[in-house]
């Protein structure tokens, strides 16, 4: 009577927990497929973009607009020509109203290397005032003008 009681009892526990392994099909919920490059979503991604471009320009139009940024110098301090010495040292021609100096820089100090008795003549065009489109066309052309 033990031995049936026993067996009993295992097969009852043995079941019990094969059937709260099971989990009914009815609850499981499909889940649509959604195809990445669908015209919904590739429409959204123009759209993003489109407004992620216009806020950069946006962002560089009032920058220069306020003066924050500029790409030649102007007034008094002009930048002439510039070379790279190395991974982080530069040599660079300054005009600082009627002299030109020759200005050492490096990382952590900028050093006057000469002061230049006879300013070098620049041609108006090579100081930077010569538009990019203008520089590109010249490039594709094969040459200089």
């Amino acid at each position: 009577m033990k031995l049936s009681s026993i067996a009993i009892a295992v097969l009852l526990q043995t079941t019990s927990l094969s059937l709260l392994a099971v989990e009914p099909t009815a609850t499981k919920a499909v889940k649509p497929v959604i195809d990445p490059l669908s015209g919904t979503n590739v429409g959204q991604m123009v759209v993003g973009l489109f407004l992620v471009l216009i806020l950069v320009f946006a962002i560089a139009w009032l920058l220069r607009r306020v003066g924050g940024v500029s790409l030649t110098g102007s007034g008094a301090l002009k930048v002439i020509a510039g070379m790279s010495m190395g991974a982080r040292d530069r040599v660079v021609l300054l005009q600082v109203g009627d002299e030109q100096l020759l200005v050492g820089i490096s990382p952590g100090r900028i050093q006057t290397l000469h002061v230049l008795d006879n300013p070098i003549e620049i041609e108006q065009n090579t100081v930077g005032n010569t538009a990019f489109a203008d520089k590109l066309t010249e490039v594709l052309r094969g040459g200089k003008k």
